[in-house]
């Protein structure tokens, strides 16, 4: 086996390790849980002014499950981005090495402040609309798989989207975007926006005109903060800023 072949396979078991650590925090993470889950489902239909039904012994099993594995992964992505980090910070710089670290805190938080945005502004606004347009005339029966599989629907994409502006910032510091490209590509980035927005949510204008324009203020604050990080970057490096 030559040098190269050694290196490969060295970062491979790096890789694994990482792998392991990752999926060990997520399973450690899963089993608490799990234990608690039936005062975090209590606490999550506190406002629910009905029972919600299941179809089948095994669909509270499912709902549980759910629950403890949504909780998982988000209690899981700081473990993650630092693995992740351990990983490909021996091919970066030291200061790189200590920009990148400090992303990972503000990555977490971004997620919650996103899954807390969809979960006690939206969630609430689309139900309470949804729900009185079969005020007196439906019988509104809810189902547990539907409801929780409705309520991350409207509040999981919106921890992952409102990383945005934190991504924007880190691959503005890399050098991969800079302003220019993210004003050229704002057309092609709203339409973008607008086709998640209705993928995510349900087919009514309200629900999707409540969740498109918090993507669109998301984009544009992603754009200002790219123009903060590259000025400062370009004057770092000597590079005159138009």
């Amino acid at each position: 086996m030559n040098r190269k072949e050694l290196h490969v396979m060295g970062h491979l078991e790096e890789l694994r390790i990482r792998l392991i650590k990752t999926l060990s925090a997520f399973i450690l993470l899963f089993i608490i849980c799990f234990i608690y889950v039936e005062k975090i489902y209590q606490w999550l239909i506190r406002d629910l002014n009905q029972q919600l039904a299941v179809l089948g012994p095994s669909d509270i099993l499912w709902v549980y499950m759910m629950i403890a594995a949504v909780l998982s992964i988000a209690g899981v992505i700081p473990v993650a981005a630092y693995q992740i980090w351990r990983f490909v910070a021996p091919a970066l710089t030291r200061e790189e090495q200590k920009v990148t670290l400090c992303f990972i805190p503000f990555l977490f938080l971004l997620f919650l402040i996103g899954t807390a945005f969809g979960y006690f502004v939206l969630f609430p606004t689309v139900l309470g609309f949804l729900t009185s347009l079969s005020e007196g005339q439906f019988e509104t029966l809810f189902t547990a798989e539907k409801y929780f599989r409705f309520m991350l629907n409207l509040t999981l994409p919106f921890g992952l989207l409102f990383e945005m502006p934190l991504v924007v910032i880190f691959l503005t510091r890399l050098g991969i975007l800079n302003p220019l490209k993210l004003t050229k590509a704002r057309k092609i980035s709203y339409f973008i926006l607008i086709v998640i927005s209705i993928l995510i949510t349900p087919p009514d204008f309200i629900s999707d005109f409540l969740v498109t324009i918090p993507l669109l203020i998301l984009y544009e604050l992603s754009v200002t903060l790219s123009k903060v990080v590259y000025r400062k970057r370009s004057i770092n490096e000597g590079i005159p800023v138009s």
